[in-house]
């Protein structure tokens, strides 16, 4: 109960922030609420997959400090909706990109649904994804649009192409 919580709590202080350092503070606290629920059945595999999804997402989250304190010190705004700054657009959208398993960031994402249970799995495919589409849809004006359409329909291409493969449901 108590991480089911933390996970309504950080997603709700990510899609409803203004300002990256509580939007950065509700990724986090996903990210900790989500590590005990992947690791709960103390196998092996399912403390490989909590590492993998710890190293990703916290590397993810340095790299959205990071564009947002770059984009802050270029223009002064530490808001959501104002970056402006093309490098910091770039690594937010590297970042955003690592956080949902899009394309060039992707292998971690089925290694860590092998390790986890399947309502785990269900949650780190739906509900863990909504505060990064929302970081993405709130700075969307300043990040480069065919950039993200080609991670999509590689994302998609590729995806549908893996999913042949797969006899596990997860």
């Amino acid at each position: 109960l108590i991480f089911i919580t933390s996970l309504l709590l950080g997603s709700t202080i990510t899609i409803s922030s203004n300002h990256w350092v509580m939007a950065w503070t509700g990724l986090e606290i996903n990210t900790l609420a989500v590590l005990p629920l992947i690791s709960k059945s103390h196998h092996p595999r399912a403390v490989e997959a909590a590492t993998k999804y710890f190293l990703v997402q916290a590397a993810a989250s340095t790299l959205v400090l990071f564009s947002s304190m770059t984009n802050a010190w270029h223009t002064g705004q530490w808001d959501i909706t104002q970056m402006t700054h093309p490098t910091s657009s770039l690594i937010l959208t590297a970042a955003i990109s690592m956080k949902l398993g899009l394309v060039p960031f992707h292998f971690w994402f089925p290694e860590v649904l092998q390790g986890s249970s399947l309502m785990t799995g269900l949650l780190l495919s739906t509900a863990m994804k909504f505060p990064p589409i929302t970081l993405l849809y709130m700075t969307s004006q300043s990040l480069n649009p065919s950039l993200l359409t080609t991670m999509a329909i590689l994302s998609a291409a590729l995806g549908g192409w893996m999913g042949l493969n797969q006899t596990q449901t997860r």
